[in-house]
């Protein structure tokens, strides 16, 4: 088992919380898939809870927005869909540019990259209740289907009738095994929380992909991000060939926190789901 997988396990006691949970979540399998765009970095910046949050930037001087989605095929709170949509950060001082792209281009380096994510719908509504009342994530319930073709895989998200985005990423790029950690910042009561997510698997990236894109909607979150002024197309691709993951709880390391992420309206019961395999 992944270093890192064991480190989590052993460090954090299983605990029941809210519906009969066990920490830490495992997520064992998983399609999960995304694209880097660049965004405004002042824009980027009113996203962030703390200035001690830093964009990672660009050697054009614009800010990393990365959105991925996930259909969870198989974890310990069932199976679920997932988007998340987030602006890339360090926390604390800010590495030279040249180590940043380095970073966001080259598995394995070591510098720190996190997220803060103001894009979370779900199709769960323990994922979705977990992670509010756990983390702070910024979720909302919505409707998921998942086109998965041996070409690429698609997720077409909507909230009820409402039209949020499209994403669809080639199935291509450099094959590399993925070793470093997801980490993410949230608030909660007024506190930052950094989480760090240990993870394995296997993933190919693709620089300037040319089949891959993000068609966003008239929704609100999918207007959100237009307004950071999003680049027309991905600089990258990404998806996973396999992956798993362990959700822990996450540190307390600032207090005093407003958070300026957006709110959007949430329904309370389950949204759907579908899976659709073409080959």
């Amino acid at each position: 088992m992944n270093k890192l997988l064991k480190i989590a396990q052993s460090a954090t006691e299983s605990a029941t919380v809210n519906n009969n949970i066990e920490f830490p979540i495992q997520y064992y399998r998983d399609d999960g898939f995304g694209l880097f765009f660049s965004i405004d970095k002042s824009k980027a910046r009113l996203l962030l809870p703390s200035q001690n949050l830093h964009p990672l930037v660009l050697p054009n001087g614009r800010a990393v927005f990365a959105i991925f989605a996930y259909n969870y095929i198989e974890t310990t709170i069932g199976s679920y869909g997932e988007i998340a949509g987030g602006i890339m950060i360090t926390y604390g001082k800010k590495p030279s540019l040249i180590n940043l792209l380095l970073d966001a281009l080259i598995p394995g380096r070591t510098t720190e990259i996190g997220s803060v994510v103001p894009y979370h719908p779900v199709t769960k509504m323990v994922a979705h209740d977990i992670g509010i009342d756990q983390w702070g994530y910024n979720k909302f319930i919505a409707d998921m289907k998942f086109i998965i073709t041996p070409e690429y895989q698609k997720c077409v998200l909507h909230d009820n009738d409402q039209h949020v985005l499209d994403i669809q990423v080639s199935r291509k790029g450099k094959f590399s095994n993925e070793k470093m950690p997801l980490i993410t910042y949230t608030v909660k009561d007024d506190k930052l929380i950094k989480t760090v997510i240990p993870q394995k698997g296997v993933k190919r990236i693709s620089h300037r992909p040319k089949d891959s894109f993000l068609k966003l909607g008239d929704h609100a979150m999918a207007q959100s991000i237009k307004n950071l002024d999003i680049s027309p197309k991905p600089f990258a691709s990404m998806y996973y060939v396999e992956h798993s993951l362990t959700l822990s709880a996450g540190e307390e390391i600032e207090d005093g926190i407003v958070n300026p992420l957006p709110v959007f309206d949430s329904r309370s019961a389950d949204g759907t789901l579908q899976i659709e395999h073409n080959q």
